[in-house]
């Protein structure tokens, strides 16, 4: 039995002021996977999730969710999606399970399951203990609970607008092993231009450049056809990457010309042509 696409987008374009910002978009999210949308800022990647939520109308081109087409303004796919944006906003003023409590009356749940997924939710993002205003939350720290949020209906698709990209190792670790902790329980878009962000979680992804997408693969396979010899080093706190490429060259441990890995999306676009 072939697998279920969880978001199908067709021919999808968007111009603002005359330049095409998304240009003949299409790609598929399988059911119950993590998908990486892979591009440099700027290349398209929001525009075209904004057009997946129904707040960017389209000019042209067809998006459709658990089966069901996307439509400008309010459209009744968002019941199907959670939603966490680059820079989540809250009330300072409101602890945790007041904030979630918020979210989950807006969504329309009963008390009862309220109840249930916040302390759930709080658990899976490691907030369960934390009873201060929200105004005090680190960065890190607010992104886990905009994760919560964002999975507060339990929806079939989550979209996260590079979630990682203003976080240190130790935060990105985190938001990285809660969603591979709900893979198989949602089915997960992860905008990113971290590259190894996406090999570590990722099942598969597309790459868009300049608003086209010139990549869809899966990670297994890609590996299989542009590997590389490479060296991956995880810090457990914030370091220099120039002073750590200077000692490991020196002791000829990596090519005069090597690089750190994950700069930009130019590194896999060079990956994929060699």
């Amino acid at each position: 039995m072939s697998k279920i696409n969880t978001l199908e987008i067709r021919n999808l374009t968007k111009s603002f002021n005359g330049r095409k910002a998304v240009d003949d978009v299409s790609f598929s999210v399988p059911e119950n996977c993590i998908f990486g949308f892979i591009g440099a800022n700027g290349a398209g990647k929001t525009t075209t999730m904004k057009m997946a939520l129904g707040l960017l109308e389209a000019d042209s081109g067809e998006i459709d969710i658990c089966g069901e087409r996307v439509c400008f303004g309010a459209t009744k796919t968002n019941r199907l999606v959670g939603y966490l944006p680059d820079v989540p906003e809250f009330y300072n003023y409101m602890r945790p399970k007041e904030y979630l409590r918020l979210c989950g009356e807006i969504t329309g749940l009963s008390d009862k399951v309220i109840k249930n997924r916040t302390a759930e939710l709080l658990e899976l993002v490691g907030l369960a203990d934390v009873n201060r205003k929200i105004g005090g939350f680190s960065r890190g720290m607010k992104q886990r609970l905009g994760m919560a949020q964002a999975l507060i209906s339990e929806p079939k698709l989550l979209i996260c607008d590079e979630p990682t990209s203003a976080l240190d190792p130790i935060g990105r670790k985190e938001i990285l092993e809660i969603l591979t902790r709900i893979k198989g329980k949602t089915t997960v878009v992860f905008s990113t231009h971290i590259l190894s962000d996406v090999e570590r979680i990722c099942d598969a992804v597309a790459v868009i450049n300049k608003g086209k997408i010139v990549l869809e693969s899966t990670i297994s396979d890609l590996k299989v056809k542009h590997k590389s010899k490479t060296i991956t080093l995880e810090f457990d706190h914030e370091i220099d990457s120039s002073e750590i490429l200077q000692t490991l060259r020196k002791d000829n441990i990596i090519p005069a010309r090597c690089e750190a890995a994950d700069v930009s999306i130019e590194n896999l676009f060079l990956e994929v042509s060699s």
